[in-house]
């Protein structure tokens, strides 16, 4: 159960016309399995934040710690999932979601095991023998997430990784995701523009401010993430979704 711990963390740009603070003075904790959604403008910082956390990117200032270890560069206890479809073209599902293993070494039948598993948890388990051209956009991101959770994260880092599918992909995606995290929780870091993903996902909500980022609000989700996509029609989750609304809008200057 890895618990992340960003402390006081800054993030300064090297730019031709002038340095930028992307990330400022930004405090955070999150503890182990739970999921946290963070939202935001536009640019504001959200996957500088990630980065951080994956290790890509090194603090200006402040730093960044999971189970009391700095971060100070990738490694395999974090994994990330990308908004672009990360998926190899010239290898089968089952060989994508292997690829990780396969570099560890990880024998034969321990890879089959434990391929099938993640298979079966994210639907694709009749489609192991196909190639990523074969398959819709909701099912290629299914492959992205199966082999994430394939290669044994203790934390998993998700950067807008439904964005670019139709609603009904991506509600179909919250499920899924909603499903494999169930058998076997992780610690997750959500960034979405999507308030409404947010809240059907995350067990806490950050709201950022614009550029230099920071923590502007930080939202307990106070009902259970059943994985049933009526919840959205309650009064709670509305009342929610405008709440969060409304702080989007005071971070970015319309008060209305």
């Amino acid at each position: 159960m890895a618990v992340i711990d960003v402390e006081d963390v800054s993030k300064e740009f090297q730019a031709r016309r002038a340095d930028v603070l992307a990330l400022s003075r930004t405090t955070l904790r999150i503890e182990g399995n739970q999921v946290v959604c963070v939202v935001g403008p536009s640019g504001c910082g959200k996957t500088t934040l990630l980065n951080l956390i994956a290790g890509f990117l090194q603090p200006s200032a402040g730093r960044v710690l999971v189970d009391g270890s700095p971060v100070t560069r990738p490694d395999s206890s974090r994994a990330v999932v990308f908004q672009s479809d990360a998926v190899f073209p010239w290898l089968t599902v089952r060989r994508n979601v292997e690829y990780g293993l396969r570099l560890r070494g990880v024998d034969r039948t321990a890879r089959k095991e434990r391929v099938d598993r993640y298979l079966d948890l994210v639907g694709l388990a009749d489609f192991a023998d196909a190639y990523p051209k074969e398959l819709s956009g909701g099912m290629r991101k299914r492959v992205d997430i199966a082999r994430a959770y394939a290669s044994g994260p203790e934390v998993l880092l998700l950067d807008e990784p439904f964005g670019a599918l139709d609603i009904f992909t991506r509600e179909a995606m919250w499920l899924a995701l909603h499903h494999v995290n169930l058998a076997e929780p992780k610690t997750i870091v959500f960034v979405t523009h999507d308030i409404e993903e947010a809240l059907f996902v995350g067990d806490r909500v950050i709201v950022m401010t614009p550029r230099p980022a920071r923590v502007h609000q930080d939202i307990t989700v106070p009902f259970e993430r059943r994985g049933d996509l009526d919840l959205r029609g309650s009064k709670e989750f509305q009342d929610m979704r405008i709440q969060i609304s409304r702080s989007l809008r005071e971070v970015s200057g319309d008060r209305d």
